[in-house]
């Protein structure tokens, strides 16, 4: 009865993690409790985040010159986070604005000091990448942010920013373990679980430790990178459930090869689908090819007014929340790592049938 859940996050989680979770629900390994009911203080508890934080970093290929953070709340959090712990009292940040969670950043960004904006694909509806040669960086800034997957548009980086001195920051929440990365081309990774680690309310960041301790006084203790360092993600009480979801999905996607494997295999997917839109007179995708998403593939339909048929028939078929964001319209399949091969065979399959029934 399992359907095929493409949204853009929450998102679908590995039915096997799923399972595990369930049986180890009302008692974790003979303790007779929950996980959820643990004290985030207790030697059960210490071991599954320690073993989560492990595996991630063998994962990811994350090397002992980075801090590990499984903080509260989301990406949208740490836009306020950032420049405060890395921009200082008269420092400049950089960014490139390439869609609505790149805009959301900066606008955040600017309520705490000086922001560049170095390029901006706006003119182009978001629909491409501006060519690095033509950013105007700031020399000496305290950073440059990018958002490499804009979850919303679809629009994806093929390739890391060149940054020099100055550290490059990522917003990799809807990409992060679906493919190989340098971590170390990197100063600082964050990511909102809910697409490809675990359940909302986590965010992981991966931040080089000499940028740690450069706070601006008011930096609220929560949000201050050194002190959740410090503390080893327990200056309070952390999303417990969550962190132990995401261990469980490290654990999984070890199984399936690591990153290395998952790559191959999104790319196949993303593959298969683009291939489908592109040979359809029917359906489209806006985005410039060369930046295509892997992981959120939008695509409109030759007639809007089929949209809501086009909706109810995927429903039915256990094809489930294709709808785009409120904001671009249209519809939007999203294919994370735990979005099977199949799930996109069946979702080509009802959008050929769809096309030849209405096209």
């Amino acid at each position: 009865s399992r359907a095929y859940n493409f949204c853009a996050g929450p998102a679908t989680l590995p039915e096997a993690v799923l399972k595990q979770a369930e049986t180890e629900l009302l008692d974790w390994r003979g303790t007779g409790m929950s996980v959820m009911e643990m004290s985030h203080r207790s030697d059960e508890f210490v071991a599954i985040a320690e073993t989560a934080e492990k595996d991630l970093r063998e994962l990811a290929g994350i090397s002992d010159d980075y801090a590990v953070l499984f903080m509260q709340g989301g990406a949208s959090s740490q836009f306020a986070t950032i420049p405060l712990n890395l921009l200082g009292e008269n420092g400049t940040a950089d960014y490139v604005s390439t869609g609505i969670w790149s805009k959301k950043a900066i606008a955040e960004a600017k309520r705490f000091g000086n922001v560049n904006v170095a390029a901006s694909s706006e003119d182009s509806g978001f629909t491409t990448i501006p060519d690095q040669s033509s950013w105007a960086t700031t020399p000496d800034a305290a950073y440059l942010h990018y958002t490499p997957n804009e979850t919303i548009g679809g629009l994806e980086y093929n390739f890391v920013p060149e940054s020099g001195s100055v550290p490059l920051v990522a917003d990799m929440s809807s990409t992060i373990l679906s493919r190989p990365l340098d971590v170390s081309k990197l100063g600082l990774i964050y990511a909102g679980a809910q697409k490809n680690i675990g359940p909302s309310g986590l965010v992981v960041v991966i931040v080089r430790k000499d940028l740690l301790g450069k706070a601006r006084k008011e930096t609220p203790t929560m949000m201050n990178y050194q002190v959740i360092a410090d503390n080893g993600s327990m200056y309070n009480t952390p999303a417990t459930y969550s962190w132990y979801l995401a261990g469980l999905v490290f654990k999984w996607l070890k199984e399936q090869g690591g990153v290395q494997a998952m790559g191959e295999i999104n790319a196949r997917k993303a593959s298969k689908l683009y291939g489908f839109i592109d040979n359809s007179d029917f359906y489209a995708n806006p985005i410039d090819p060369r930046f295509r998403s892997w992981m959120n593939i939008p695509f409109t339909l030759g007639d809007d007014a089929l949209n809501g048929e086009f909706l109810k028939g995927a429903n039915a078929r256990g094809l489930l929340n294709l709808a785009g964001h409120r904001s671009v319209g249209g519809m939007r399949a999203s294919l994370y790592n735990a979005m099977p091969e199949a799930g996109v065979d069946a979702l080509i399959g009802y959008m050929a049938e769809f096309e030849k029934e209405r096209g």
